[in-house]
């Protein structure tokens, strides 16, 4: 931390603004400036056009409950999203910002908001504005009734036909390998106890799923109906191919069951295998036998070549996220801040 702070020094950065690591150093906070009862962690990402309306709502739907504050995180998004961070941080006290070196994604922008949050209770939403504010009185609710996760989950959702029938197959997909049962109905919108948060701030693995993160800890759970508003602005940054991406590095990271998969393929391989020797066995002796045929021979070794291949590249792809781990590099890189 001292490390990082001389290097803000020597290249003139103004002290509000500061580049920092994401290392083992503390999320920002300020000893004289008392912690809110309620943080709320929005990823950011080609959503200029929300963040003041967004600001406006959370603040107008938290107001009755208790102190509060919005930590924005901005991944290092194209549009004019972090100078609209800034320029709402500048009129209103109880917004923080956070701008990412690049972008490493939403999961990944959410664990940076988590560790700097300081709230009791910290709300996850996106900055769409399709799980609208309004419903986090609700949330707040079934929390006091002694839950330490509360999940809004999405009534009749506005999404496209495409977007949702990619969705319901992710989660289904994802849900088989993993050995999880996942509700496309439910995302990252909810409010999690600080007990949950700091447990999930504890885990050190690169690969970051928040909502399967919160489903490891084990706590007790609960949900609530929500709306589900139309997006205004933009649209969604997941398509298809980085949906498929992210199924694969959230199955590598956290379910061995693909390794499973192979195991099982491997013995029934082996048993057509015995099998096929005995029918050859019993026909040699039954004077049965026939050449055999250029044809099944060449399938039989593309078969079991193929098959062995893809095996040993599954093995490769935990080889490969073991590698990635070991460097035990940030999860996140934080370029600059503001706010208090």
């Amino acid at each position: 931390m001292l490390n990082a702070g001389k290097r803000a020094v020597a290249l003139g950065l103004d002290c509000t603004v500061q580049s920092r690591l994401k290392a083992t150093e503390q999320p920002l906070s300020d000893s004289i400036i008392p912690a809110p009862l309620f943080s709320v962690v929005v990823p950011v990402y080609c959503c200029a056009q929300c963040v003041n309306p967004l600001a406006e709502r959370v603040l107008a739907a938290l107001d009755a409950l208790g102190s509060c504050e919005i930590v924005m995180v901005c991944d290092a998004s194209p549009d004019d999203s972090w100078a609209a961070i800034c320029a709402l941080a500048a009129t209103e006290a109880r917004v923080r910002g956070i701008l990412l070196s690049r972008n490493f994604g939403q999961h990944h922008a959410i664990s940076a908001g988590i560790e700097h949050a300081r709230g009791e209770w910290v709300y996850v939403m996106d900055c769409d504005l399709q799980d609208p504010p309004e419903d986090m009185p609700a949330l707040w609710q079934m929390a006091q009734a002694g839950h330490d996760v509360v999940l809004g989950q999405r009534q009749e959702r506005q999404d496209h036909l495409f977007k949702r029938a990619t969705s319901a197959l992710f989660y289904r997909f994802l849900g088989f390998l993993t050995d999880t049962r996942f509700d496309a109905s439910v995302a990252n919108f909810g409010i999690y106890h600080r007990r949950v948060i700091d447990t999930i701030n504890a885990m050190p693995e690169r690969s970051r799923f928040f909502p399967l993160m919160v489903h490891w800890t084990g706590f007790r759970a609960a949900r609530v109906p929500v709306k589900h508003a139309k997006r205004v602005h933009g649209g969604s940054s997941y398509n298809l191919r980085k949906l498929i991406r992210l199924g694969l590095d959230i199955i590598l990271s956290y379910s061995d069951k693909p390794l499973r998969l192979v195991v099982k393929l491997g013995f029934v391989v082996s048993l057509i295998a015995v099998l096929i020797a005995g029918i050859s066995v019993y026909r040699y002796f039954s004077n049965d036998t026939t050449v055999a045929g250029f044809t099944s021979v060449m399938a039989s070794i593309w078969l079991l070549g193929g098959m062995l291949l893809s095996s040993v590249g599954v093995v490769g792809l935990y080889v490969g996220r073991i590698h990635l781990d070991v460097k035990r590099r940030p999860v996140y890189v934080v370029q600059s801040t503001v706010g208090r």
